[in-house]
Parts: C-alpha cells; sequence; structure tokens
C-alpha cells in the first residue's frame, strides 16, 4: 500500500468552507422557550461581559417570582396567547352582530337593535378596555418585545456582544489554521444577518391587522368621540353610508381589514393549537430520501390548503353580510346623514 494514502492531508475545500461559513441562529420550533445558556469557557479565559450577563439573566430567571425557572420569553409568549383568547371572544360577538344577522335579516335597520344590545356587552367603562382595549395592547406589546427580546438573545449567543461588525473579521482559530497550513483565507463578506428573527407570515398579517384595526376603531369610535362626545347615532347605518358616499375609500379599507384580520386570527389559533407547524410555504428538500420527503411536501400542502381554507371561509362569512349587505345599504337621510356627512370630512381623503 503506498504511504502517500495513509498520509493525512490538509483538505482546501473543507477549510475554505468553514471559514466562509456565518453564524446564524437556527429557527426553534418551540419559540415558548428561553435560549438555554452559553457553555462554560474551559480555555482558562476569563467569560466576555456578554456571556456573563446571559448567565446572570438565566441566573435571575430561575429565582424569578414564580419560582418556575421560566424566563422572560416564556412570559410573553403567553400574555400574546392568553390575550388572543379575549380578542376572540369580542370578534366572534362582532362578526355576529356585523354580518352574520345582517346577512339573514338581510336588512340594515332591522339589524341596527342587535347591535346595539351587543354593545351592553363590550363597550361598557369596565368591560371595553377589559375585552378589547388591554388583549389588543398587550398582544401587539408582547409581540413586539419577543422580537427585541429574542434579537438581543440571538446578538449574544453568536455574535458575542451588541455589536456585530467586529465579528466581520476572521476569527481567530480560522487565522491560526490558515498560518499553520499555509492557506490563505478568502476575504469574508459582512454578514446580512444582524440577529433578527425571521418574520413569519402570522407576523407580517399580524402588523397589517393592527394598523388596519386601528383605522377602524378610529373612524367607528374614537371620531364620534372626538367631535360629538359620543358614538350613540354609530352603528350600520355610518358604515353604510360611509360605503354609499365613498366607496372606494371603505371597500379598499374593509378589504384589507377582512383579509389581514381573518388571516392572522385564522393563522394564530393554528399554532396555538399546534396544526400551523410544518405548513409553511417553502418545500425544500427535507431529509434526502425521495419518498420520505415526498410524504413531508404531501403533508405540509395539505396543512397549508386546510389553514388558508378555513382562513377563506371565515372573510368569505364577514363579507358576505358585511360588503353583501351593510355596504349595499344606502346613505342615509336627514339630519343624522349630515351628522356623518360631518364626520367624515374629518378624515383626510374622504
Amino acid at each position: 500500500m503506498d504511504d502517500q494514502s495513509l498520509r493525512s492531508k490538509a483538505s482546501q475545500a473543507t477549510l475554505v468552507s468553514l471559514l466562509e461559513l456565518d453564524p446564524a441562529p437556527m429557527e426553534s420550533p418551540n419559540v415558548d422557550k428561553d435560549l438555554p445558556p452559553l457553555p462554560v469557557q474551559h480555555d482558562g479565559e476569563p467569560a466576555s461581559e456578554s456571556t456573563a450577563s446571559l448567565k446572570s439573566s438565566s441566573t435571575s430567571a430561575s429565582l424569578g417570582l414564580s419560582g418556575s425557572g421560566h424566563g422572560a420569553i416564556y412570559y410573553l409568549t403567553r400574555i400574546q396567547r392568553y390575550s388572543s383568547y379575549t380578542f376572540t371572544f369580542f370578534g366572534a360577538l362582532h362578526l355576529a352582530t356585523t354580518s352574520l344577522i345582517p346577512l339573514a335579516a338581510q336588512s340594515v335597520a332591522s339589524s341596527e337593535s342587535y347591535l346595539l344590545l351587543a354593545r351592553e356587552i363590550y363597550q361598557t367603562p369596565l368591560s371595553e378596555p377589559l375585552l378589547v382595549g388591554l388583549p389588543v395592547l398587550a398582544h401587539v406589546g408582547a409581540g413586539v418585545a419577543l422580537r427585541l427580546l429574542r434579537r438581543a438573545h440571538n446578538l449574544r449567543r453568536y455574535y458575542g456582544d451588541a455589536h456585530p461588525a467586529r465579528h466581520h473579521d476572521v476569527p481567530h482559530t480560522a487565522a491560526s489554521a490558515s498560518a499553520t497550513t499555509g492557506l490563505t483565507a478568502p476575504p469574508r463578506p459582512a454578514p446580512s444577518y444582524r440577529g433578527w428573527p425571521a418574520l413569519s407570515w402570522i407576523a407580517v398579517s399580524g402588523y397589517a391587522f393592527g394598523g388596519a384595526l386601528a383605522a377602524h376603531v378610529f373612524m367607528n369610535r374614537g371620531l364620534p368621540l372626538l367631535v360629538e362626545g359620543d358614538s350613540a347615532n354609530i352603528g350600520l347605518a355610518y358604515v353604510a353610508h360611509g360605503f354609499a358616499r365613498h366607496g372606494a375609500v371603505s371597500w379598499l379599507a374593509y378589504a384589507g381589514l377582512l383579509a389581514a384580520g381573518c388571516g392572522h386570527m385564522v393563522w394564530g389559533w393554528a399554532r396555538w393549537l399546534g396544526a400551523a407547524q410544518g405548513a409553511g410555504w417553502r418545500l425544500e428538500r427535507l431529509t434526502g430520501h425521495a419518498a420520505v420527503d415526498r410524504e413531508a411536501r404531501r403533508r405540509r400542502r395539505r396543512r397549508l390548503l386546510v389553514i388558508n381554507g378555513v382562513a377563506a371561509a371565515v372573510a368569505a362569512a364577514w363579507a358576505a353580510g358585511g360588503l353583501g349587505v351593510v355596504a349595499r345599504g344606502g346613505e342615509t337621510l336627514g339630519w343624522v346623514g349630515k351628522l356623518y356627512d360631518g364626520l367624515y370630512e374629518r378624515v383626510p381623503g374622504f
């Protein structure tokens, strides 16, 4: 046997590939848990300030008020989850009074009394902040806080500190290997990743829904309170009057509200129930085994179709009464119609 075949040879291709790979966090399916603490250093060097702070935060989490060892990500995720339960109750009630009942009655005037009755449940001084205001603020605030907290964890874990620009240079171990083997490492491109977690479709639809919901609340609740002092005269006829006088803007606004809202709520519930796991849009190569990958793609497509089908069905049910009946109710005449015109004139673009 040739002695040369027994000698170890440095692989230039392997070394170059390692040098060109930038560290990036792995997406974990379990989003409720905090990242595990960094491993203890055994090279005799003192731990960095970022490592010490991460260990300190882990220790403080284990000594928290609950004594359960859970960190901030755990509690923020549960705030985001349980606040959606409360808002779902309001959403179901609002769906019934603004769409299903008008669809059954085929009349705006006949449906107004049911809307006024429902307001006695969710528009009192006590129930409105508890069922609508606080859950929305808690849900959005927890989502934003989770993104910022995950980014801070990613920066500490994968960059060592909050200044990733320091890590554009070749690592010390790679430089030592280059000096030992005589290989010249290619310049590493500046990493585009800055620690931000991946932005999912649920998050994108949530931000779109938040903006559309804020505009909807302002038009139907905030504006009447600012101009008239109350919203006693605001109901389905007010919405129908807006469609009759400002059709293009109203149709665009409500279509966006229904698409973003129904998509976000259905996909959010699918995530809470565990049905959204593995239902992403990308159908990439998974294991390298053709039969296994084919079956995984098939299951993923089926989940994707089912969840999107439910979202489309909810949006269609809401649009059937809201856009099919209320939007076609026509303008309101008399002094009430002039009141509505005065409110809409206060909004730019109407």
